[in-house]
């Protein structure tokens, strides 16, 4: 394995740590200042770069837990997905797009009512592209307690989602 470089392994990541940040605090200002701690708190931990499996999930720990520390509670409440996340819509009307846009609302807010184990796990799978395995050394959790959580997640906003669609809530 090659030495780990500041500027080619990690500081690429400082997106990676911004939206997972801006998940867990709700506020721009708050992930943009511990992307910045965290990247601090990397460097000044430089000597132990060589052991680490993974320095991306070691990052990505450190941002997860300098957040959590910052909002004073496991059960901060994390914003949706911004709209330069969202995909762009292929819809032939206005009506579709319309349509398209009030699901994609509805989604958000019932990921934004999850428990926080389960909005990060979420997040970590489904925007960021985590395996399994990098999802559990980045919450210090097992494969499994991560899937759980994940399958936990969906089968919620599902189960929500179409009791809003079924019945107009």
């Amino acid at each position: 394995m090659e030495k780990t470089d500041f500027r080619r392994d990690i500081l690429p990541l400082k997106d990676k740590i911004y939206r997972l940040a801006l998940r867990i605090t709700n506020i721009s200002e708050e992930a943009e200042d511990i992307v910045q701690d965290t990247m601090l708190k990397v460097w000044s931990m430089r000597t132990q770069w060589k052991t680490l499996k993974s320095v991306e999930a070691w990052c990505m720990t450190v941002a997860r837990n300098l957040a959590l520390d910052r909002t004073g509670a496991a059960s901060a409440e994390n914003t949706g997905i911004t709209e330069d996340l969202q995909i762009a819509s292929a819809a032939s009307s206005p009506h579709d797009e319309l349509e398209r846009k009030e699901g994609l609302d509805i989604v958000m807010k019932l990921v934004d009512r999850l428990p926080e184990k389960q909005k990060t796990a979420l997040h970590l799978r489904d925007v960021e592209g985590k395996t399994y395995k990098e999802i559990a050394e980045i919450m210090q959790m097992s494969e499994e307690n991560v899937k759980t959580n994940i399958f936990r997640a969906r089968q919620k906003i599902k189960e929500n989602y179409l009791k809003i669609m079924n019945y107009g809530l």
